[in-house]
């Protein structure tokens, strides 16, 4: 796939104030500071689109962006750190679980977990929720560049481990760099095939 345009929509709190649900939506989700800013400028080569940070919790809102007027690219807010106060907190997850699950036209969620970090209970009872709820998804493997390519596998094959202590098998699979652009083709076409199913259902 190739990115033509890529442009902001809107920000929203919660599902009511998302666009219409007129267009195929992809959702870009994982803990806080993970790199889903970075990788989603890195997807589409402008690294103004996205607002990147160093403080984690940046990202408190659903952001769209419109990729190629054809579809939507949601950045949802990070989950397992933030210093906000508690119950706004609750209130914001509550929200962003809201959308996971009324969000008609979201095909397909990107969890984005740091590959240098061993499993976290956050991220595994997030994919939990996902599966239980039938909501489709994929592993995307953030920040391989940090790590050498062994140590890499490595990683993931304990990731895999430990999933496989609860899970029958395992999600596909994505290991991307916004550094290097690993994974950038094999995200966009992941994304592109489900487009073309969708327009073969619709």
């Amino acid at each position: 796939m190739i990115i033509r345009t890529a442009e902001f929509v809107s920000s929203s709190s919660g599902l009511k104030g998302c666009p219409p649900p007129d267009k195929p939506e992809f959702a870009f989700s994982g803990r806080s500071n993970v790199g889903k800013s970075s990788l989603i400028n890195m997807l589409a080569r402008n690294r103004k689109l996205a607002r990147i940070s160093q403080n984690p919790g940046k990202t408190r809102t659903i952001n769209h962006y419109l990729i190629n007027k054809e579809w939507y690219l949601a950045d949802l807010p990070g989950y397992g750190f933030s210093k906000m106060p508690y119950e706004q907190r609750k209130k914001w997850m509550k929200e962003t679980g809201n959308y996971l699950l009324n969000r008609k036209n979201l095909l397909c969620v990107f969890v984005l977990i740091d590959i240098r970090i061993k499993p976290q209970i956050s991220d595994l009872r997030f994919m939990e929720m996902l599966s239980v709820n039938n909501i489709p998804f994929v592993r995307v493997f953030t920040k391989s560049d940090k790590l050498s390519k062994q140590k890499a596998e490595n990683n993931i094959k304990e990731y895999n481990r430990v999933m496989l202590e609860g899970w029958e098998a395992l999600p596909s699979t994505i290991v991307s760099s916004s550094v290097t652009m690993v994974g950038r083709d094999e995200i966009l076409n992941f994304i592109e095939n489900l487009l073309n199913n969708f327009r073969i259902i619709m």
